[in-house]
């Protein structure tokens, strides 16, 4: 005998349901997402188990608002499994009267996949570190996001008082976020001049070409722009905050890139993955943050398949053909194309595979999914069979 059960995740609260064999519903109640209430539920699961058989357990969500539910499981023994939400959504839909959602209904069909399907992934206690870089990776992306917004919208700014300014400096570049952290009027930058703009400049760490050249660029800019536009004072000040704003946060972006690199050298599969041309540290943590591990997937193909890089077969009746995926995780495809990006710049095995896709018609966009696919099989070889890449020698060049 056997039973299962399933936790429709919320951050206030759990909606527990739980099945025997026969699908006939034994419990469906609120779980508080406090250790009190998950102990209690686990003492109600116990008693199912002893009555009905071993209890495998769904949950519609991993991480975060679903930490503590899982680490508790889990330590208790439990099988977890996870049901992805959009197969919870299709099949309650397919239900009668399936268009109507509640917590309910939706803990009963987790319960349901559970006891219909053995294809589930099983949830295992992450390692700490692989804990840290997904954290990590995802605190980057956060970063990243925050220092182009704003970048963003300092350049439109900058563009409304001074645009012959916005068109000589580089705010993604320090010297430039330097320069407009005190000067950005027209009227500001011909008082100081290019010589005190310069040295400004040097003072804080602008080398002595670069600072000269941006000084010089600037007061040019300010000598052909002599109107006063209305709101240049506060426009001004917010442009200041703006740079500083970044500057700070290339130093935090700085610091926590870093930690990363030196979470990915101390990974065991850390060096493995970076000898896969363009697989640098950054690509390799999200990698890792993605995947945890590779004892996930079967194959290459089932890799591929996650990513969405795999074709997918259509068929109905007389008709039959392949087409590219639409879904698969969107983390975990990037990781493949931006290394793909990254690999034909410098890698002459890439670059090789690349121009010939090229060569057989395919546009620039299609070459590098073929070479991100290529790559996904030579990661999984790497990682199965421990050892790193070594490029293939040229044919003429093997006796």
């Amino acid at each position: 005998m056997s039973s299962t059960a399933g936790y429709d995740i919320a951050k206030e609260f759990h909606w527990l349901a739980a099945l025997d064999d026969r699908g006939r519903l034994l419990l469906s109640h609120r779980v508080d997402n406090t250790p009190e209430a998950i102990e209690q539920a686990i003492s109600e699961l116990r008693i199912i188990e002893a009555e009905h058989g071993t209890v495998t357990i769904g949950l519609d969500i991993l991480g975060g608002i679903a930490g503590l539910l899982a680490a508790m499981l889990l330590a208790e023994g439990f099988t977890c499994v996870h049901v992805p939400g959009l197969a919870v959504n299709r099949a309650r839909r397919a239900t009668r009267g399936g268009e109507n959602k509640s917590d309910p209904r939706d803990a009963k069909v987790i319960a349901e996949q559970v006891m219909l399907r053995d294809d589930l992934r099983i949830v295992e206690l992450p390692e700490e570190t692989a804990v840290e870089l997904r954290l990590l990776v995802s605190h980057r992306t956060t970063l990243v996001k925050d220092a182009t917004a704003r970048t963003a919208r300092l350049r439109d700014l900058l563009t409304g008082i001074h645009p012959g300014l916005e068109r000589v400096t580089d705010p993604t570049n320090k010297s430039g976020l330097i320069l407009l952290g005190r000067y950005v009027t027209p009227a500001e930058i011909r008082r100081a001049g290019t010589a005190r703009i310069a040295d400004y400049l040097r003072r804080r760490g602008v080398k002595q070409p670069t600072a000269q050249a941006l000084a010089k660029a600037a007061h040019t800019a300010a000598g052909a722009q002599h109107t006063t536009v209305v709101g240049e004072r506060r426009t001004a000040i917010l442009i200041r905050e703006l740079a500083a704003e970044l500057l700070t946060g290339k130093d935090r972006l700085r610091n926590v890139e870093a930690e990363i690199a030196g979470l990915v050298d101390a990974h065991p599969a850390g060096a493995l993955i970076q000898s896969l041309p363009g697989m640098g540290a950054a690509l390799s943590a999200e990698f890792l943050a993605a995947v945890g591990s590779i004892r996930r997937f079967t194959s290459g193909d089932a890799l591929a398949a996650a990513a969405g890089l795999a074709p997918v077969l259509s068929q109905s009746g007389k008709v039959r053909y392949s087409r590219s995926a639409t879904g698969g995780d969107k983390a975990l495809k990037r990781v493949f194309y931006q290394a793909a990006f990254c690999s034909i710049q410098r890698d002459p095995t890439s670059r090789t595979f690349y121009d010939r896709k090229r060569a057989e018609g395919k546009r620039h966009h299609q070459a590098l999914i073929a070479l991100a696919r290529r790559k996904i099989n030579v990661l999984y070889a790497i990682l199965r069979d421990r050892q790193p890449y070594h490029a293939r020698p040229p044919l003429h060049l093997v006796a």
